[in-house]
């Protein structure tokens, strides 16, 4: 009985001790507030809120008192009256004690009143011994104060540098290439790509491997960390964008930019089941480079067959039939071999030297910079029997290089992957679907120098049905106009039409025509170079083994049926043919837009692996290979990466004065300052902003320029 009489009695003192505590507070907080916010519901209500100390330790509950009596009733009973003093004299902003804490005694209540932001650096030590392997910690520790330090020692780029900052410190700066100082999976996949950078045509030297077995100490494990690191940075950059910028070799050249991520590295290679082949994967994916990069080993002695050897002999010529004689077909002991040599496969036994076999040595002629003539004389005997190796492999070097900078997707994935990729050296032009070549035909390209045709990719939007040549300011002013001081009839004789502008700047075009320069048929992908493609009436050409004659427009062989095969893969339900086309013809502008832009990729490949697998080598007609070959054996380090400035080209039309006898359509009222644009005059001005067309004269909405 006198235990229960205890045990009630040391209860009632805590709750006279909580119900003084509310009183109190509620005093103190009434009395602080503003007069004006006295009524009694305020009043009440702010009674009843209790207000904790900066801590934030909640307020008293039934369940604190119900959990702790039990346990704490001898200690009040001995000391009755000391929680009651302690509690009831502070001040109100002291009295925050839980009821649990006041039946503890002192020792056991003062742990529990520390701030809660107290606990939060304690969390810092116990994450970086969970995180990092004891084993790991000094080579952490390192890295930890070398990339703190933001030196650029390992890293020059800023991108790189940050990257690297929060890769490792996401990891709370735990190596990633060793684990207890001995190399990872990832490391040794990443340093056996870095050696074998030499199968992709890049220069191991520029990837060095740190060397990790001397590497013993944290100072040096850190050092390697890094080094690696960076060298797989640069590895995944050249694979992917090249180790020198296209605008190094020329200006006439415009690719889009793909550079790498150094963050998307880290985190695909390091997580990479097979750390090689994700490194590997920034190479170009296109079936062309993978075809080079197996030539390449073989010209480096990798899987080579025997040497074949050409026996010096007399001139072997093969003679087409004409109406006037047959054909002529020698024989010769030496034409098997010469197959072999040139690849030919099918009749390798056959002694004749037949048209295959004239065609493939003409070929091999204008590869070796020989005089492509389909004889087979001493000259290209001799080259076929030394065969410049090592010339070769810079030439195939210098194109895998090139791949380099193309986009990773050449076509449209809506169209089936469809594009259009144009090759300079070779003149010809091919679309693809789906990995297929759909259609192929000949091209004219630029000539060589200023003229030269650029390299570019674009997307192709429309084509134009009976054009109009708007001849380009290069043209009018370089060629034409130094003309007409010769002869003032010239233009008229050629059928072209001029206009002096109210400034004094003159504009020169051609109507829609048979004889019209662009043929029947442009297509059109804008661009800054300001060149397409188009039919010409000049067809004669595409006869010709070399076709460099434009000012870098492409002329196509067959416009009608180029034009068909593009309609049909962007409006597949329109059936065009090349009937449908050529029933276009007339005196009037026709535009058929694509629904889906079908990309151009204007390429220069001076060696590629045909149908056949056989290697092909053409020649270098504008000097880009041998500009890439300096540059690359010239290596001014990360400078060839930098972007190079080039002057752009100039559309200016200056003000002339025409010698007299010249005939000037609507002389004083053509194309003056408020007139269309160049490049409104070249891919069409918008229709609600084309200016009215002059009496007998129709809109030149459609006016487009030609190089």
């Amino acid at each position: 009985m006198r235990n229960c009489l205890n045990h009630r009695a040391g209860f009632d003192r805590v709750l006279m001790t909580v119900a003084a505590t509310f009183l109190t507070v509620s005093a103190s907080s009434a009395l602080g507030q503003d007069q004006a916010r006295s009524s009694a519901a305020e009043l009440a209500i702010e009674a009843a809120i209790p207000r904790p100390e900066p801590a934030n330790v909640p307020p008293p509950t039934a369940a604190d008192i119900k959990l702790d009596t039990t346990a704490t009733v001898q200690d009040s009973a001995k000391e009755p009256k000391e929680p009651v003093k302690a509690d009831v004299a502070p001040a109100p902003d002291k009295v925050e004690t839980k009821p649990s804490e006041l039946a503890n005694s002192p020792a056991t209540a003062t742990p529990a009143a520390p701030a809660a932001p107290a606990a939060a650096p304690a969390a810092e030590p116990v994450k970086a011994a969970s995180n990092v392997p004891a084993a790991d910690q000094p080579v952490a520790d390192r890295l930890k104060d070398i990339i703190g330090a933001k030196t650029s020692r390992h890293f020059d780029r800023k991108n790189e540098r940050a990257a690297v900052e929060k890769f490792y410190g996401a990891r709370d700066f735990a190596p990633v290439w060793t684990q207890g100082g001995s190399l990872t999976a990832a490391a040794k996949g990443v340093i056996a790509r870095l050696k074998d950078a030499a199968s992709d045509g890049l220069n191991p030297a520029d990837y060095p491997v740190p060397d990790f077995a001397a590497a013993t100490t944290p100072d040096a494990l850190a050092d390697a960390e890094l080094k690696l690191t960076a060298s797989m940075f640069d590895y995944a950059r050249h694979a992917q964008s090249g180790r020198m910028h296209w605008s190094q070799v020329s200006g006439d050249i415009l690719y889009p930019e793909h550079p790498v991520d150094p963050n998307e590295v880290l985190a695909k290679v390091t997580t990479a089941a097979d750390a090689s082949a994700a490194l590997d994967s920034y190479n170009p994916p296109h079936k062309l480079y993978k075809q080079l990069k197996a030539k390449l080993a073989e010209l480096r002695g990798q899987g080579n067959g025997p040497v074949i050897e050409i026996a010096d002999g007399p001139a072997l010529k093969y003679t087409a039939a004409t109406k006037k004689h047959a054909e002529i077909v020698v024989e010769d002991p030496r034409v098997p071999q010469l197959r072999a040599k040139l690849g030919l496969a099918e009749n390798g036994s056959d002694t004749r030297y037949d048209a295959a076999v004239a065609d493939a040595v003409r070929k091999f002629q204008s590869s070796a910079e020989l005089k492509p003539t389909g004889i087979l004389d001493d000259k290209t005997v001799s080259a076929l029997n030394t065969p410049k190796r090592d010339k070769q492999i810079d030439v195939v070097l210098v194109n895998m290089e090139r791949w380099r900078w193309l986009p990773r997707d050449l076509g449209a994935p809506a169209l089936g992957d469809a594009y259009v990729i144009l090759n300079i050296p070779d003149f010809t032009l091919k679309v693809m679907q789906r990995g297929q070549q759909v259609w192929t035909t000949r091209v004219v390209t630029g000539k060589p120098g200023k003229h030269a045709t650029p390299l570019l990719t674009e997307t192709m939007k429309y084509i134009t049905v009976n054009p109009t040549w708007n001849v380009p300011p290069s043209i009018v002013y370089n060629e034409y106009l130094p003309a007409l001081q010769q002869d003032p009839t010239v233009l008229q004789r050629m059928g072209l039409r001029l206009e002096q502008n109210r400034d004094g700047s003159v504009h020169i075009s051609q109507p829609p025509g048979e004889a019209n320069a662009l043929g029947r048929v442009r297509f059109n992908f804008p661009n800054k170079f300001l060149v397409y493609q188009h039919d010409t009436p000049d067809k004669h050409l595409f006869a010709k083994e070399e076709r460099a004659f434009s000012h870098g427009c492409m002329r196509v062989q067959n416009p009608d049926q180029y034009a068909s095969v593009l309609l049909n893969i962007v409006m597949p339900n329109e059936k065009y043919t090349p009937e449908r086309i050529r029933s276009m013809y007339g005196k009037s502008e026709i535009d058929l837009k694509f629904p889906t832009p079908i990309p151009v990729n204007i390429t220069y490949q001076t060696a590629f692996v045909d149908d056949a697998g056989k290697l092909q080598f053409r020649k270098d007609i504008y000097g880009r290979d041998a500009a890439m070959i300096n540059v690359l054996k010239n290596n001014r380090g990360k400078d060839l990466e930098a972007v190079v400035a080039h002057s752009q080209p100039s559309y200016s039309r200056p003000a002339t004065t025409l010698p007299s006898g010249v005939a000037v359509a609507n002389n004083g009222g053509g194309f003056g300052s408020s007139g269309p644009n160049f490049f409104e005059r070249l891919f069409g001005a918008p229709t609600q902003a084309a200016p009215p067309a002059p009496v007998g004269r129709r809109p030149q909405q459609q006016r487009v320029f030609t190089r």
